[in-house]
């Protein structure tokens, strides 16, 4: 792999930076946390004209056709500017679990219309133990005359009421399968959890007997769970893409901070213990950024070492996002904590994050699997 970007991808990066610095100003995002949704329509379909709702999507179903490592590269930029709303999951999420079990017809049907900015959906596989694994599936998909009725909860799934329609992992029978539900679905309840990051919704979803077309089914046993897989190694990626490009701007504020702000007559910046804790956050950021890049390079060429790559991208910036919010409050103090400072809402991002898709302890654990798969 190159260990730098590319022209075009240097050109992808300024252009997100660009967009995202000028339509998504930390003042916007305070004004849609207070939202019921944190979704703005202007603001989505500025998205799509500029081509990020279809970035890994192929020409065919309207997308760029890019691949892991630029989506990697918008997604950073995202992360920068801490963009609310329901992107991710419709892209990164459910996006990507279509892309990964659908038939062509399913693809044309559904990646082009969120290709082209006419559609939200979101990904419903937690439930009541908020496990990531496959095996922690339960909800009951019983097949009926004209297709399949689900039945059961799902939990945390974000962005549900902005969705159009959500990806859905249930059982038929003692396989996992995947299904596409329409959000106005009769039997279908949606209805918002507390969360700690207001610039990603969470919601509980009940299903009561909700229909499900044949045409709507995507697949069933292996083939479901290698797409599940997938999906949630490339959003994984991502997510750790957008934990980079929090850490980035968390450690320039606290920069910016430490150079202007004055104690004994100089800025605090000169303090050797502000010193380290702005190199200790330097050194995070470098550190997850290159292994975001590799993992998103490893799983795009689909190499032996992929999965073991987005465990070991993941454990480390979960511990890093986390860290590097830590030591900016400390760097600005009591002021650190307040409603007023933007540093507290990285850090309510870095907390989410650090849990979405499983924490640091969970892709250990997952390594380890790993390691002992291969003796």
């Amino acid at each position: 792999m190159q260990f730098g970007l590319t022209e075009t991808q240097q050109v992808l990066k300024n252009s997100a930076r660009e967009f995202f610095s000028a339509e998504c100003p930390i003042g916007e995002v305070r004004r849609l946390m207070e939202t019921d949704t944190a979704y703005d329509a202007p603001l989505w379909q500025k998205m799509a004209q500029q081509g990020w709702t279809g970035i890994l999507f192929a020409e065919e179903y309207g997308g760029l056709g890019l691949g892991l490592v630029e989506m990697a590269v918008a997604l950073e930029e995202m992360g920068r500017a801490l963009l609310p709303g329901p992107y991710f999951s419709t892209v990164l999420l459910a996006g990507a679990a279509i892309d990964a079990a659908g038939n062509p017809a399913q693809r044309h049907r559904y990646l082009s219309r969120i290709a082209m900015g006419e559609a939200h959906a979101t990904l419903a596989v937690l439930e009541a133990d908020a496990s990531w694994e496959p095996e922690a599936v339960k909800l009951e998909a019983r097949p009926t005359l004209a297709g399949f009725a689900l039945t059961g909860r799902k939990m945390f799934v974000p962005d549900a009421a902005a969705a159009d329609f959500l990806v859905c992992a249930a059982r038929r029978g003692g396989d996992l399968g995947l299904f596409i539900v329409p959000r106005g679905a009769p039997g279908l309840a949606v209805s918002p959890l507390p969360a700690l990051d207001e610039t990603r919704k969470l919601y509980q979803i009940v299903f009561e007997e909700v229909p499900v077309a044949e045409e709507d089914f995507l697949a069933i046993g292996d083939s479901a769970r290698e797409a599940l897989e997938r999906a949630l190694a490339v959003a994984t990626v991502a997510l750790v893409a957008e934990m980079v490009g929090g850490m980035q701007r968390v450690m320039e504020i606290a920069v910016e901070y430490a150079k202007a702000r004055k104690q004994f007559g100089k800025p605090i910046g000169q303090f050797q213990a502000v010193q380290h804790m702005c190199a200790d956050m330097l050194l995070l950021t470098e550190s997850s950024r290159s292994a975001a890049y590799y993992a998103a390079w490893s799983l795009q060429k689909r190499a032996p070492e992929a999965a073991a790559a987005v465990s070991i991208a993941k454990a480390y910036a979960s511990d890093a996002y986390r860290e590097v919010g830590n030591r900016a409050i400390q760097v600005h103090g009591g002021m650190g904590f307040t409603w007023e400072n933007n540093v507290h809402l990285y850090y309510k991002r870095a907390k989410a994050s650090e849990l979405m898709f499983g924490d640091a302890a969970y892709h250990r654990e997952r390594l380890a699997r790993l390691v002992i798969d291969t003796l």
